[in-house]
Order: structure tokens, then C-alpha cells, then sequence
């Protein structure tokens, strides 16, 4: 791995954008730094160290960097899918885009579906040994709660095309429309009291940030834009909090009424631009690290196996505390002295456990190899087929989220927009959605 990571590192054209491989890696790590720090296991149970120390909820406000993931993730979604624009044959936008979901779902649903896969199977073996209760059982309704990130992406991808043509035609105009419409979910949500609305914002917020990738790729973020970005989302935010419905923490606390998270909010959204705003200030500075040949070589390597870590780092967290409850080994009183003294040894032992998980899977991350050209003439039905396959995979996913591999014997269910879905159900949505998109994105000549 190491010569191939220098190989690449070496054949980075002088064009890429480094900076925008950095915010990807480090997005991710700070999200698995959370989980891993937010975790209070006991031997009675897990719980959430921010609702033990509330005090420690500001912290949010750094780790909670989920927004920068996704406005990466516009940048990087308008650089595709115009490069395939550009060698597509006459008429083929059909092809073009069911092209643009088969490479983008690839790389996202490869190493997801051989985590869904293997983790199904264990929960399955499991039960039928007449397992699943205790830390085992959380960890199996746990394990598959990050995957909700996955769904949201999705959906991202799936949008990009009308989206990017906006934002072509509107430029700001069509990040303002979407943010627009963010406030008017929330007023009608908390001043109306409509209900169920407040799920539109899972679009409306998110898809707001990843516009903001779109106007980064077009380079309209400049450093006063940036400024304002940062410092009116900052204060944005901190009013929303100090004169509005909304909570402090920027990520999901157990028991509470509103959530900034699930669904997002116009705080959340405040949130996610003063981020935005923050890290394009650091871009100059952080490029100039990235010149460095062996900081460059360090985030090829991350940006290799960012995914496979993400979704094995939970799994690796829930290891070794199992393994301490095992061995009888004492485990403190969340946020005490004793609890904090472990923490270098528990966040040591969890990223070992999660190099050896990657390790393991990594491969499943690495792109498969085109069969034909991008943009290559097909079937007509293409860019349809390519869409239901993507709204099968991201509702899959999402409903694993919530429904997590518990109770696979008693036929568990959770609630994905009005309609019961079994871990099973998911699973087989998000294969089929897939098969779809493969099939539409398969071009022959």
C-alpha cells in the first residue's frame, strides 16, 4: 500500500484542489473522534456524555463538522459531473447521468453493502443462538446509525443534475431559494405548528450546504465572502439558540423535545455556514502544508480508506468495550476523573481495532474499473432507471438506520415516512436499488 500511495501522491496533477481532499479526511475523523468520546458505557448500559455533562454540549460547535462533509461533497459532485458533460456524445444526458449515479454509488455502496452484509449475518447467527441482549444488543440497533449520513448523501448525489444547472442559472440565487425555504419549514413549524413538516428540512438544509459546494467549485466563495459566511452563521446561529426553540448541542440528545439534527434545523444551517465560512478562510494556510510531499502522502492514504473507517468505527468502539466487560475490567463512572483517565487508552485500543477492520475491508473501497466509457450511448430509459435505483438505495439505507439489526427474529420494524421497514426489507431495497443503477449506468456501444 505504501508504494501505491506514493505513486498517486507523485501523480497528482498541479490543477487538484488538495485542500478539498483534506476537509473530506478530517470531516470524517472529527465525526468518529465523537462517537468515540460521546460514548458512556457502563455495565448497565450506553449512554450520551454530552446529557451526563451538559456543559460539554458547546463542543458540538467544533465536532459536529457533518456540514463540511457535504459541502465537499458539492464541490466535488459539480467537478464529476460536468468532466462527464464535457465527453458525453450529442443527446445522451440520459446516459451522462445514470454514468454519474453508477461511479458515485460505487464508491459509497461497495463498502457499505459488505458492512451491511457482514454485519447482518452476525446479527442473524446471533439470535439464533439465542444472543442479543446487554451491550450486544445496543450494539446491534447502534452499529447501523451512521449509515443515515449515507442515505442524505445520496439523495445529494441523485440531485446534483437540476440542481447544478440552478446554480448555473441563479448562482447564489438558488443557495438562497433553498435556505428560503429552510426558514419557512421551521416557521411554519414552530409558529404554525404544521405538522410533520419539519421533515421537508432533511432536504431543504442539507442540499442548502451542498449548493455552497457548487458556488465553491465556480471559486464565488472568496475570503470577505467567506468572512461573512463565518462570522453571520456564528452569530446566526448563537440567536437562533439564545432566542429560539432550539437546543445548544448541534447534534441529537437522547430525550429532548427539538432536535437540531433529526430533522435539521434553520440553526443547524447557521451552523453549517459559519463552518463552511472557517474552513475557506484556512484554505491559503492549510494548501501550503499541503505542499508538503509527505502531509500529501498521509491524506492520499486517509482519503483511500476514510469510508471503510467511518462505517467500522462504531463496530471497533462496541469491540473493546466489550472486550473490557469480558475481561471484568473496571469502567468508571461516566465523566469522572477515573472515566477521563482512561480515555487515551480507550481512544487508543478503538483505533487500532478500527486499522484492523480496515485493513480487512479496504478493498471493497477501492473504484471498480469502468466497463465502458462515460456517456457512451444506451438504452433509452437510462437516466430514469439510474433514479429509481438511487431513490430505492438511499431509502434502504436510511430505514437500516433507524431500524438497526435488533429483533431480526421478531420482525423489528421502524417508521421510514409513514411506512413500517424491516432490517431485512432495507437490506433488499438497497440491493435492488443498486442492481438498478448498474444496470442503467452499464453502456454498451
Amino acid at each position: 500500500m505504501g508504494s501505491s500511495v506514493r505513486e498517486l501522491a507523485g501523480a497528482t496533477p498541479a490543477t487538484r484542489d488538495r485542500y478539498v481532499d483534506l476537509l473530506r479526511v478530517a470531516s470524517l475523523g472529527a465525526v468518529v473522534l465523537g462517537h468515540w468520546l460521546m460514548a458512556a458505557v457502563t455495565p448497565d448500559g450506553v449512554g450520551n456524555l454530552l446529557a451526563v455533562v451538559p456543559a460539554l454540549q458547546p463542543l458540538t460547535w467544533l465536532l459536529q463538522v457533518m456540514p463540511v462533509f457535504f459541502f465537499v461533497g458539492g464541490f466535488s459532485h459539480a467537478l464529476s459531473y460536468r468532466s462527464l458533460l464535457r465527453k458525453r456524445p450529442e443527446g445522451s444526458e440520459g446516459s451522462v447521468y445514470s454514468a454519474f449515479l453508477r461511479a458515485r454509488l460505487q464508491r459509497l455502496l461497495r463498502p457499505t453493502m459488505v458492512f451491511v452484509l457482514v454485519w447482518g449475518a452476525a446479527a442473524l447467527l446471533v439470535q439464533l443462538l439465542g444472543g442479543g441482549g446487554g451491550l450486544t444488543g445496543v450494539t446491534l440497533r447502534m452499529v447501523t446509525q451512521p449509515l443515515w449520513f449515507i442515505g442524505i448523501y445520496l439523495a445529494m448525489v441523485a440531485f446534483t443534475p437540476p440542481l447544478l444547472r440552478l446554480h448555473e442559472r441563479y448562482g447564489w440565487g438558488a443557495f438562497a431559494g433553498l435556505a428560503g425555504a429552510a426558514v419557512a419549514v421551521d416557521v411554519l413549524r414552530f409558529a404554525a405548528g404544521v405538522p410533520y413538516v419539519e421533515f421537508l428540512n432533511f432536504a431543504f438544509v442539507w442540499l442548502a450546504v451542498h449548493q455552497l459546494g457548487f458556488l465553491r467549485a465556480d471559486g464565488r466563495i472568496h475570503p470577505r465572502r467567506a468572512a461573512l459566511l463565518a462570522g453571520g452563521g456564528l452569530v446566526t446561529a448563537a440567536a437562533l439558540v439564545a432566542l429560539g426553540p432550539y437546543p445548544l448541542s448541534m447534534v441529537g440528545m437522547p430525550g429532548e423535545k427539538v432536535s437540531n439534527m433529526a430533522p435539521p434545523t434553520l440553526a443547524l444551517l447557521a451552523h453549517g455556514l459559519w463552518l463552511v465560512g472557517a474552513v475557506e478562510l484556512l484554505r491559503a494556510p492549510a494548501a501550503r502544508l499541503l505542499e508538503r510531499p509527505r502531509v500529501w502522502r498521509a491524506v492520499v492514504a486517509a482519503n483511500g480508506v476514510a469510508m471503510t473507517a467511518f462505517l467500522w468505527h462504531l463496530t471497533a468502539m462496541f469491540g473493546v468495550y466489550g472486550a473490557l466487560l469480558a475481561l471484568d475490567a473496571d469502567l468508571p463512572e461516566p465523566a469522572s476523573a477515573a472515566w477521563w483517565t482512561q480515555v487515551p487508552l480507550r481512544l487508543a485500543l478503538a483505533a487500532s481495532l478500527t486499522a484492523a477492520l480496515v485493513a480487512a475491508f479496504r478493498t471493497f473501497e477501492r473504484p471498480a474499473a469502468p466497463t465502458t466509457a462515460p456517456g457512451a450511448p444506451g438504452a433509452s430509459g437510462a437516466g430514469p432507471l439510474a433514479a429509481l435505483g438511487a431513490t430505492l438505495c438511499l431509502l434502504g439505507v436510511l430505514g437500516l438506520s433507524m431500524v438497526g439489526f435488533g429483533g431480526l427474529l421478531d420482525g423489528r420494524t421502524a417508521l421510514l415516512i409513514a411506512i413500517p421497514v424491516s432490517a431485512p426489507a432495507a437490506v433488499a431495497m438497497t440491493l435492488g436499488g443498486w442492481l438498478l443503477v448498474e444496470r442503467a449506468g452499464r453502456k454498451v456501444p
